[in-house]
């Protein structure tokens, strides 16, 4: 598209895989950001961030984002928050046009529990505090209503709210899924879905 766009875009395996996938292009008018950071809980690079390898494939300028994805407390979080470069991140991912975002389920094969960014005791806390899914780290129950608890608290990413009028795409399939899936839909936590037919056909059932 010739028009500048802020394109906004969540991590994981599934958005991974369909980078590599990308052909290269030019679209050097376009800027990209990430919605969360990009640092592992052990301070390495995030092995599932997507911003880099994007932006390297479509000659977009790129804005990552080097603080957890997980803070080790709300007031770590609050005060990486309260950095200026992490202000203008913040304003810049909030005004995107385009938001693309994987889900992540909830159960013993979360990501976010997997991929070491919460213990297993958290997951269950979680979990018993109603929550189904997650997006870019924001954990939410059945209604798609954003838990106020837990590793919520310490999340460093900017939440996704298609009530901005943005377009917030979702790109998820498998029996895996649909809980989140079904959570997140009724809450109206993205208003575009990327599936497949056996998933679609579970949820309209």
């Amino acid at each position: 598209e010739p028009k500048p766009i802020v394109m906004a875009l969540g991590t994981g395996r599934t958005l991974r895989a369909a980078v590599e996938a990308l052909r290269r292009m030019d679209c050097r008018q376009h800027k990209l950001v990430s919605l969360l950071g990009n640092i592992a809980p052990d301070g390495s690079a995030s092995a599932y961030d997507v911003i880099m390898r994007i932006g390297d494939k479509v000659n977009a300028p790129h804005y990552p984002t080097p603080m957890p994805v997980i803070a080790s407390s709300p007031e770590e979080r609050d005060r990486f928050n309260a950095l200026e470069p992490v202000r203008r991140w913040r304003r810049l991912a909030q005004r995107a046009e385009v938001t693309v975002v994987g889900i992540g389920q909830m159960d013993d094969t979360a990501p976010i529990y997997t991929d070491g960014f919460i213990s297993h005791d958290e997951l269950l806390s979680m979990r018993r505090a109603g929550a189904v899914g997650e997006i870019v780290g924001w954990a939410y129950d059945s209604q798609g209503r954003y838990l106020e608890y837990g590793s919520n608290l310490r999340v460093s990413a900017v939440p996704v709210d298609p009530q901005t009028g943005s377009l917030v795409i979702c790109i998820a399939a498998g029996e895996i899924k649909l809980p989140a899936l079904r959570g997140a839909l009724s809450g109206g936590l993205f208003n575009a879905l990327i599936t497949d037919a056996v998933t679609a056909r579970a949820l309209l059932a």
